[in-house]
C-alpha cells in the first residue's frame, strides 16, 4: 500500500507507544488533533488532513473516547525504520 512519509512517520511513533489526542466539537467532529510520542514529546508532522487519511485507511483506531492507536493493520503497513537512540 502506498503511503507517504509523513503518514510513516506518524505510523511508526504510534507503533512504538504513541498517541493521537483529540479535541472534538460540540457536534462531535474532530477539531484540533495532537501526536504523543512515548516519550511525551509533540510530533509537529501530524495535522487534522493526515489523522482524516489514517482514520479512513483505519490505520488508527480509538475506543471509549481514548486516545487513537495504531492498528494491526497499521503496525503492518508501517516500513521497519531505525530508531536512532
Amino acid at each position: 500500500m502506498n503511503i507517504s512519509k509523513r503518514e510513516q512517520r506518524v505510523l511508526h511513533v504510534l507503533a512504538q507507544g504513541g498517541a493521537i489526542h483529540f479535541e472534538r466539537l460540540p457536534s462531535g467532529k474532530v477539531q484540533d488533533v495532537t501526536c504523543i510520542t512515548r516519550d511525551g514529546h509533540v510530533l509537529s508532522d501530524c495535522s487534522l488532513d493526515l489523522f482524516d487519511r489514517l482514520r479512513k485507511r483505519r490505520f488508527i483506531k480509538s475506543t471509549g473516547g481514548r486516545p487513537y492507536r495504531v492498528t494491526r493493520l497499521g503496525i503492518t503497513c508501517v516500513r521497519a525504520q531505525m530508531d536512532n537512540r
